[in-house]
Formats: structure tokens, sequence, C-alpha cells
């Protein structure tokens, strides 16, 4: 069975979620995969000063910012992580070759940013896998578009898979040739998404302690829900906006407790950590929370129109997911959620809505099926001029 080692770590979600839903379609295709996946903050944790510093691991550290919401500063962050990442390259390459040797891979498939110039130099001079050639190196992109330089697309690495046409391009821009570059119909998401949820939708809701024919919107925000999320229903209620919301707060049992106490006008569900958000997708009719790469492509997946802020605070790997919300008519971009309640009437609007919904309905992803398809090629070094049709953008 051939071996592949999926690279990621748990800054943010999408990363890790990538890599457990790649692992759990590969390990049971028809001709399956040893998929293993590698941590590299546990690999690397002798190396990391901030941890030494302050107790937290970088990913820690990363996760407390987008809690907290303190990222109108992360560009900055950023060079200051991509410079300590170079400053430490032959020790980070070093500890990747002695895992190397250690757990030989037929592929190794990375699915985050920042290092993945140091994995490729790390499987250059031994590169030795189990079939006794060099280890192909995958980079799967799980951002919309890359926000270079040194992000995600480095000159080092073989294989490029781009879920977008602009992060086609800048793979090419850099030097990639175009028989590399590999590009996908959309975001690799949970397989749960990828299934025909049906459920009555106004039984459902009422059921739920909603009402059956209400407009409702889903809020989300990630993991750990944000504290703007009280500001968004306290407007919506306010403006007599006349929709009921689905708010998914994660493990915040605090904001969870403080929006349960609102009082509203039309009825609310407060959800916690949930593994079922695609239940709760299925019963919405748009999307509102952050520019977020993997939020948007769910919601796109149940063809929501979306809401979302993009500003100052906006994370710059994300800030391209507004444009091409925007470029493709998905939804509305605010620049503050201070705007909400014109953007939900706006967005409502039957004309308006019939549109955005209409554009929602022909975005089709299979980025989860496609991807098995590409790593066979790159595994067998045979990478086609000529893609097949499943694997170009509707």
């Amino acid at each position: 069975m051939r071996k592949l080692t999926i690279v990621f770590h748990h800054a943010g979600g999408g990363h890790r979620s990538a890599a457990e839903a790649l692992k759990s379609t590969l390990s049971s295709q028809e001709h399956p995969w040893d998929v293993s996946l590698l941590d590299i903050q546990e690999l690397l944790d002798p190396l990391d000063l901030i941890r030494r510093a302050t107790g937290l691991r970088i990913q820690d550290t990363y996760n407390l910012i987008l809690r907290k919401g303190w990222t109108r500063f992360t560009p900055q962050l950023l060079l200051v992580l991509q410079g300590t990442i170079r400053a430490y390259h032959n020790p980070i390459a070093k500890l990747l070759r002695t895992h190397w040797a250690q757990h030989p891979a037929d592929l190794v498939l990375s699915v985050i940013p920042h290092f993945n110039r140091e994995i490729a130099d790390s499987l250059r001079p031994v590169g030795t896998g189990a079939s006794g050639t060099r280890t192909p190196f995958v980079t799967l992109i799980t951002d919309l578009a890359d926000y270079p330089p040194h992000f995600w697309i480095e000159r080092e690495s073989e294989f490029i898979i781009a879920g977008t046409e602009r992060a086609r391009q800048q793979a090419i821009t850099i030097g990639h040739s175009a028989d590399h570059i590999f590009q996908t119909s959309g975001m690799i998401l949970k397989p749960k998404f990828y299934e025909k949820t049906s459920v009555d939708r106004a039984a459902e809701r009422k059921r739920l302690g909603l009402e059956p024919d209400c407009p409702t919107g889903i809020v989300l925000f990630g993991g750990h829900g944000s504290q703007v999320m009280v500001d968004i229903m306290r407007k919506l209620n306010e403006s007599g906006s006349g929709v009921q919301l689905i708010l998914i707060c994660g493990h915040n049992q605090k904001l969870a407790a403080k929006l349960k106490k609102m009082p509203t006008r039309k009825p609310i569900l407060v959800i916690g950590f949930t593994q079922n958000v695609e239940y709760y997708m299925a019963l919405a009719d748009f999307f509102i929370g952050k520019p977020g790469p993997g939020s948007i492509s769910e919601a796109l997946q149940f063809h929501l129109p979306v809401i979302v802020e993009c500003n100052s605070r906006t994370l710059p790997q994300e800030r391209y997911n507004a444009e091409w919300v925007t470029e493709k008519g998905y939804g509305i971009v605010v620049p503050s959620f201070k705007r909400i309640a014109p953007a939900v009437q706006s967005l409502l609007d039957s004309t308006t809505f019939s549109e955005f919904r209409r554009k929602a309905e022909e975005y089709s992803n299979q980025a989860l099926f496609e991807v098995p398809v590409i790593l066979e090629q790159c595994a067998d070094h045979t990478t086609p001029r000529t893609q097949p049709q499943a694997l170009q953008l509707a």
C-alpha cells in the first residue's frame, strides 16, 4: 500500500479539517493509501521560541489572536513569523529529514502555509520513499488565494493544488510550470458537506423553536465564536429586520449564555460546539460570518448567499475571499458588521435574493474527490498537460 504523509497544524481549523477529510477519503477508496498525519508543530516544538518565552505554541498564540479578535496587526506579525522560520530554515529542515528517514513516504502533501520551502528542501537530499525514488511533494492551498511572498507557494514546491483561478495564476507567476499546477473546483470540505442533507425545513425549524416560514440566517465565526455575534443580533433585532437567527458559538460557552439572555423580537437558536454544522446550514436561508475560505465554501455548498465583513482587522490571507464573493455574485461584503441591518435588508430584497441564490446554486465543489486523482498523478510523476475535465472549474 502506498504511503502518504499529510503535513498539518492546528492554527485555525481549516488545515486540520482538510487533512482529516482527505485521510478519510483516501483510506476508504478502491485503491487506498496508507495515510498518516504529521502535526508539524509537535515535530518542531524544540525550536518553538515563542513557546520557550511564553509557554504558548505558535499555533496556540495564533488561535488566541483569533478568539480575542486581535487581528489588526496580523500582517506585521506574519512578517515576524516568516522571518523566524527563515532564520531557522536549516534546523527545521534537519528535523524533517530525520522524520522522513524514520517514516518514509511515497508522497508528502502539505495543507499548511509558511513551512513549504522547508518541507521541500527536507525531501530533496534524502527523499527516498518506499519506491526508491525521490519523494514527490505537493502543496494543497486551503485558502482561495495565496498571500505572497512566502505564504503558500514557494519556488521549491514540486506540485501545487489550487482551488481558484487566482491561486493558479499566482503559481504560474512565481514560476511553476502549468503542468505542475492542478486546479480543483473549490476548497476541501468535510465529507458530510458533499452528502445530500435532506430535511423538512419547516418541520425542523418548528421543532427547534423557530418560526417555520421566517427568513433564517446562520451566524458562524469559527470554533470559538466571536463577540461580534452579540452586536449582529442586537442590530438586527433593533432594526426590526424580521429575520430569525441560528447562532453557532462553538466552544465559547460564555458567548452562548449571553446570547440566550438577550431579548429578541424573533426566535433565535443558540448552539454551542457541534459536529453537525451541515444540518443547521440546511435549515438556513443565508449566512453571516467572517470571510474564511471554509465558512464561505460550506455555506455555498448549501446554496446560501453570504454576508461577510472585510476591513483592516480581516486576516490578510482572507481579504481576497471578500473580493471573490463580490466578483462571483455570491453575496454582500460590508466594511463593518455595524451595517449588518441594511445589508440583510438588501440581501432579502426579492429580486436581489433570487439573483444571489441563483449564483450560489451554480456553485459546484467536488474538490474532496478531485484531489485523490491529482495525487495519483503526482505520485506516478505523471502530470499531463491536458487535465481531466473533472479537474476544471465549472
